[in-house]
């Protein structure tokens, strides 16, 4: 179909639905450079006011899909994966992933960098000496086939519509825009031949999603249109008021991980990997109910399955050195600060994103597209939500690159202060608030 896509910018502009064919033809030439960025830019910002329907979402989705290569399974193993919204300390797929795959459930994962104040799944793997995440659609396959397992980024010819409209959206303030996300969200899953995806949509103060109100919106969006498009979908609402865990960072979140894939770990990210994995397991049939597939999780966890199919999975994308019996290859910055706890009191509130946008200046995140991450910087908490903390006891241990802070005119007790500006310490303890908030089906 040919479209003018002014019209089709014009008609979305003032609120009118569009037709498949419409929405198919524009996403087309968006890919193919038919249709310049301004337009693209134009039609972005218009859906951003305007919505869409349940109808233009999955249309638009489709189109998305159509737009690249998808990927092909011939064998009739269950594929499910998990995509989380994102979150500051979410370093749940890097346990996730291999816990699934060792209970006999494919897992493809085609993961993403970090995005503004949250960490990404494919820079925390680079953290590891030599790990590929830059490989090809045919070994993506390979690597399934011989693991059940791969993680990787999205390729050129991988759903390319969507990396483009990701970028354009990055860039002009049309990335909170639900039909969008959904899209953008459930184009790559689709594409990557699964049969089923369970999502970790993140509500709090560290996530993008600050209310759980906003966090249900678009999990009915996701499951709908994953359900249109013949995914199996679950959505479990996950508390993101603090960091998960103790860790903050990419080193030190691998290396959270591989205590927690030892059957250790901190209880929140344990609790919530488990959870999510026992959804995964009843989505790929490996169990009837949630419950069951708790305790097979747990015992994956406990017995070791799980941490040695993170090791399978580590050497056959090309760790150069063996990170589950050698922790320690993983970088963590010697220059440290210990934050200090500026009253006595409970932890009464932590600003997740103060932290994770901290973070990001200390050089553990991208500031623009062209910067390097610096995987050996991060934090470690000594206290979360309600712990009890006495002046002057240590809140975290900071580390940090002295070079780095020198080029954004830091300071270590600069550093420190701020980290300790987005703790609030009150007389009173606060009722703790549950991590799993809600399953949308």
């Amino acid at each position: 179909m040919t479209i003018n896509p002014v019209e089709v910018i014009r008609r979305k502009r003032d609120g009118l639905r569009l037709s498949t064919d419409e929405i198919e033809a524009f996403v087309s030439g968006a890919a193919t450079g038919l249709i310049p960025e301004y337009q693209t830019t134009a039609f972005l910002m218009a859906t951003y006011f305007q919505g869409m329907v349940l109808e233009e979402t999955t249309a638009l989705t489709r189109a998305m899909i159509a737009s690249g290569r998808q990927v092909k399974f011939t064998d009739s193993r269950p594929k499910i994966d998990k995509h989380s919204t994102g979150g500051v300390g979410d370093k749940v797929s890097l346990i996730l992933a291999p816990l699934v795959a060792a209970l006999d459930v494919d897992v493809p994962m085609v993961s993403g960098r970090g995005l503004g104040h949250t960490g990404g799944t494919l820079d925390k793997l680079e953290s590891i000496t030599g790990f590929r995440v830059h490989i090809k659609i045919d070994e993506f396959v390979s690597l399934i086939a011989k693991n059940g397992l791969a993680m990787m980024g999205q390729t050129a010819d991988f759903v390319p519509a969507d990396k483009l409209l990701y970028a354009l959206r990055d860039v002009t303030a049309t990335v909170e825009c639900i039909p969008l996300i959904t899209a953008s969200i459930l184009s790559k899953k689709v594409a990557e031949g699964i049969s089923g995806l369970v999502l970790d949509i993140k509500v709090g103060s560290g996530a993008f999603m600050k209310t759980q109100k906003a966090g249900e919106k678009l999990a009915k969006s996701l499951v709908a249109v994953g359900t249109a498009l013949g995914l199996r979908v679950r959505a479990v609402l996950t508390d993101m008021n603090q960091p998960l865990g103790l860790a903050v960072g990419h080193s030190v979140e691998v290396l959270e991980c591989l205590e927690t894939l030892q059957g250790r770990g901190p209880t929140d990210l344990r609790d919530i990997t488990v959870e999510l994995a026992a959804h995964m397991l009843v989505l790929g049939d490996k169990s009837s109910s949630i419950a069951a597939a708790r305790a097979m999780a747990r015992k994956s966890l406990q017995d070791g399955t799980a941490l040695a199919k993170f090791g399978d999975m580590c050497r056959a994308q090309g760790a150069t050195v063996n990170v589950v019996r050698n922790p320690e290859t993983l970088l963590v910055s010697p220059h440290t600060v210990i934050v200090q706890a500026t009253k006595t009191g409970y932890v009464s509130k932590i600003d997740g994103q103060a932290l994770g946008t901290l973070l990001v200046r200390m050089g553990g995140g991208r500031q623009k597209t062209s910067d390097t991450i610096d995987h050996s910087v991060g934090f470690r908490l000594h206290a979360k939500l309600g712990s009890s903390i006495e002046k002057g006891k240590p809140l975290a241990t900071i580390y940090f690159n002295p070079e780095k802070l020198r080029t954004e005119d830091l300071t270590p007790d600069a550093i420190a202060r701020e980290f300790a500006a987005a703790f609030s310490i009150s007389g009173t303890k606060a009722k703790a608030s549950g991590l799993i908030k809600k399953v949308i089906e």
